[in-house]
């Protein structure tokens, strides 16, 4: 077996590989630790210091090399603003989200313990999004997508990141060991683990915002069987008295906790909510298809730091280039999927990405969508897009739109979708 050392003393290596050809298993790190403080009490204990740097430096030094742009790395002790998340579970904060709320889930985010129980670290990644296009994007866009989901959907691309480091560690260390990789996808508080490793504060948005790079970064973590060296934690606040975001909402989402309530929130509504938007909020969604950027646009810490990706993963595809809102007014039940495989827009699915267009052409009061509405509203098999084509109609407005609602009136059968075109003929008489 081949064990490579980065220590200063020669003898301490030699010792080391003389117990260690007697092995006839892999020794751990920690055995390595363990078996030295027995024969060299202090002075091994800052050789095994030394050990645990080397390798956190190289973990960094890979992560980075892999493309993750902030590298950190924390303890996997309680979180600190606990309490803060119970309050906003209380006040129904989370919206439809009950998967968060569930006691399984709660007592993970207490104790991460409870998901690996031999970890020892977590390694907390940040990886920038923002393009060039999404950067200069032309406020008199047809459609906007958040710029974190032009591209490929980071899940699968920051997990496939993540097991490479792991397997790059293993490969270091000649062995396997535990690990859980989650890029948003379990229960951990990640912008709290990010803030104790050193990579931001958590912003009034409730973003994390890096002082140098700004908020448009996604996060991702490893927790590890090993036992790396800690970062010291971003404590300081620098948001100051700005509120900038906090105004700049047009639903008015952001708490003061710095937390979001995620019913009025824009992103959460375009993106995970499953059945109808209320209506009393769709005129506030504008142009957003997909997600939103409003509070990170006007941060001045983006305003004067943020820079432009140049990851290949990030860059946006064809189709969200210039998103067309016509073109997602289009899609069909059983082909809508191949041009949005493997990108964020699949989440919502078809039914929600529609939806979201009626909103938009409905927002934009133009006539140009009244073909494609009236094929929504009168053919297709899902109610909820119908009953959203059937308000885009009323906000456009004119004779043909009434004459269309009238017509769909007498023919539709789904009783959620009959009150939503009765309200929208109602309205328009008003």
């Amino acid at each position: 077996m081949r064990v490579d050392f980065d220590l200063d003393s020669p003898f301490l290596a030699m010792s080391l590989q003389s117990r260690l050809s007697k092995a006839p298993e892999i020794v751990t790190l920690e055995a390595i630790i363990t078996l030295e403080t027995e024969s060299h009490g202090e002075q091994t204990l800052s050789n095994s210091s030394d050990i645990r740097h080397s390798l956190t430096a190289f973990a960094k030094d890979e992560a980075h090399r892999l493309g993750f742009d902030l590298v950190g790395v924390t303890t996997p002790d309680a979180p600190h603003h606990l309490e803060v998340f119970r309050r906003w579970l209380a006040q129904g904060h989370h919206a439809g989200m009950q998967y968060m709320a569930s006691e399984r889930a709660i007592s993970h985010r207490e104790n991460p313990r409870l998901i690996l129980p031999e970890c020892k670290s977590i390694l907390v990644t940040g990886t920038l999004y923002l393009t060039p296009e999404s950067q200069n994007r032309d406020d008199n866009a047809r459609a906007k997508v958040a710029s974190y989901a032009l591209g490929e959907d980071y899940h699968l691309v920051l997990t496939e990141r993540l097991r490479r480091l792991v397997g790059s560690l293993e490969a270091r260390l000649g062995e396997s060991f535990p690990h859980r990789i989650y890029t948003d996808t379990g229960p951990l508080l990640e912008k709290e683990f990010a803030q104790r490793s050193g990579l931001g504060w958590i912003g009034k948005n409730s973003c994390l915002i890096h002082p140098k790079m700004g908020s448009y970064f996604l996060l991702a973590e490893v927790m590890l069987g090993l036992e790396l060296i800690p970062d010291q934690p971003f404590t300081s606040d620098h948001c100051g008295n700005c509120t900038r975001c906090i105004e700049a909402c047009p639903t008015d989402c952001i708490l003061p906790n710095r937390t979001i309530d995620s019913s009025q929130c824009i992103s959460y509504l375009t993106i995970e909510e499953k059945g109808p938007i209320p209506s009393e909020i769709r005129t506030d969604l504008g142009k957003w298809l997909f997600g939103c950027d409003i509070c990170q646009q006007v941060c001045p810490w983006n305003l004067r730091f943020a820079a432009a990706s140049t990851d290949p993963a990030f860059q946006p595809r064809e189709m969200l280039r210039s998103p067309d809102i016509g073109r997602f007014l289009e899609l069909e039940p059983e082909k809508w999927r191949p041009p949005l495989r493997n990108s964020p827009l699949e989440r919502p699915r078809r039914g929600g990405l529609v939806r979201n267009a009626c909103i938009v052409a409905g927002n934009s009061g133009d006539p140009v969508h009244l073909p494609r509405l009236k094929h929504l509203l009168l053919s297709d098999p899902d109610g909820l897009v119908r009953a959203h084509a059937a308000w885009a109609l009323g906000e456009i407005g004119g004779r043909e739109s009434a004459s269309l609602l009238e017509e769909a009136l007498s023919d539709e059968a789904e009783e959620n979708v009959r009150v939503e075109i009765r309200s929208t003929l109602s309205s328009g008489s008003d």
